[in-house]
């Protein structure tokens, strides 16, 4: 029964309530849903730790695409040995972990030492980065630390085949029973942080920026001109 709970009731609860917690926040609250910029507030940490951050989350999601998503007998087809998929996952995904997990300790000094910035956070904001971080350090622990120490796990017998049976509605939870502990927690921490997305400005990665490009752009006036203009 705990199986069944961890690897079918838990993955379809939790993604339930983003969905849930998506249309809702879409549908009635949909003027929260940008992330507001704290550039404003200070540039300095900004300007290392989201870059790091957002680039790294960018590789980290085609890299879990590449190995959750993507059956083990493609890479065969293709002639591409488990030796040189793991070499490239350990070093390319080690390098993609570091990033996420450097961008977001960057993020969540500056949002304790930065007085505007903590003034301005809120719960959510904090909770949202400590489990982003909690996410992506046992994700990279694994690929650097597990894989090379421990034993260099094929995942894609296993937690990829048991992904994949959740979208065809037949999960098959036995192929976790055996799956290296910090594998568990790290896919249970995730399931965890995607029922907490409707309600955290990490909402904004739904949005895709597709008229960035091409709408106008923003003016801003300094207190000065607006004291000018008698405003």
């Amino acid at each position: 029964m705990t199986g069944i709970f961890w690897w079918v009731i838990f993955p379809y609860i939790t993604v339930t309530i983003m969905i849930l917690g998506l249309l809702y926040r879409y549908a009635f609250r949909q003027l929260t849903w940008a992330a507001p910029s704290t550039e404003f507030l200070e540039k300095k940490w900004l300007r290392f730790g989201s870059p790091l951050f957002h680039w790294g989350i960018i590789f980290a999601f085609i890299g879990h695409v590449m190995g959750m998503v993507i059956p083990i007998e493609f890479y065969h087809a293709l002639g591409i040995s488990d030796h040189a998929y793991h070499f490239g996952a350990i070093y390319g995904g080690g390098l993609v972990g570091l990033m996420v997990v450097a961008g977001v300790v960057i993020l969540l000094i500056r949002k304790i030492t930065i007085d505007p910035v903590r003034i301005k956070a809120t719960f959510s904001d904090f909770f949202a980065v400590l489990a982003v971080l909690f996410v992506a350090a046992t994700g990279t622990y694994m690929t650097i630390i597990y894989n090379t120490t421990v034993v260099e796990y094929e995942y894609r017998l296993t937690i990829g085949p048991w992904f994949r049976s959740l979208f065809m509605f037949q999960p098959r939870y036995d192929l976790m029973e055996n799956v290296p502990m910090i594998f568990k927690i790290h896919v249970i921490a995730a399931f965890a942080l995607f029922a907490s997305i409707p309600f955290t400005k990490l909402v904004h990665i739904f949005s895709i920026p597709i008229k960035y490009p091409t709408r106008p752009p923003q003016q801003y006036r300094s207190r000065s001109n607006y004291k000018r203009q008698g405003l």
